[in-house]
């Protein structure tokens, strides 16, 4: 569907000649002399590139709809992850690659949100923070209590947070998804 300067809103996605594009800011501008023109801060969805670009006023373009499909990780084949449609109950396989980061703290189980261009999965949202259990750290040291001193920790999934020194193998951590930082322990 093609829409118009006069359209624009933030977070309305686009798909122009150099890639898929969603709109972070606008200004619509109207100078002394000239025609008016749109200033634009677009993030292209599938690397995460911030570029700025100006369009005519009136101008149109193409508008990408991405869809945003809950989904329940069910469990690794290989190198692939497997997850289940909450809506169709169909499955879908989709390669470490097509995640990016996020899958580092996938655990079967646990929800994501897949965002689809077509049959492209161009995005993946995770909750804010995601309950994981220390495969592998060096212990603690008696004695060894230096305030906000951390260790290396290997999490289930192979993501290596960096935690407190007092963090045992087997403790299961809330890690935040977006900077893969230690919150805290986790209860239960």
């Amino acid at each position: 569907m093609a829409i118009s300067t006069s359209d624009f809103k933030n977070g309305i996605s686009l798909d122009l000649d150099d890639g898929l594009f969603q709109i972070s800011e606008f200004q619509h501008v109207k100078p002394g002399k000239g025609g008016a023109f749109v200033r634009t801060t677009l993030r292209n969805v599938r690397t995460g590139a911030v570029i700025e670009r100006t369009f005519r006023a009136g101008e149109k373009m193409e508008r990408a709809f991405i869809d945003k499909r809950e989904m329940q990780y069910l469990y690794a084949d290989g190198n692939d992850f497997v997850f289940m449609d909450n809506e169709t109950y169909e499955q879908l396989q989709v390669t470490r690659h097509q995640l990016g980061a996020a899958s580092d703290y996938l655990v079967e189980g646990n929800g994501a949100v897949l965002q689809m261009y077509g049959t492209e999965i161009v995005g993946t949202e995770l909750p804010a923070s995601v309950i994981l259990t220390v495969a592998q750290t060096e212990p603690g040291l008696q004695g060894d209590r230096v305030s906000g001193a951390r260790k290396a920790a290997t999490m289930e999934t192979g993501v290596v947070v960096q935690v407190p020194l007092f963090i045992e193998t087997g403790e299961r951590l809330k890690v935040d998804t977006r900077n893969g930082e230690y919150i805290e322990r986790a209860n239960g």
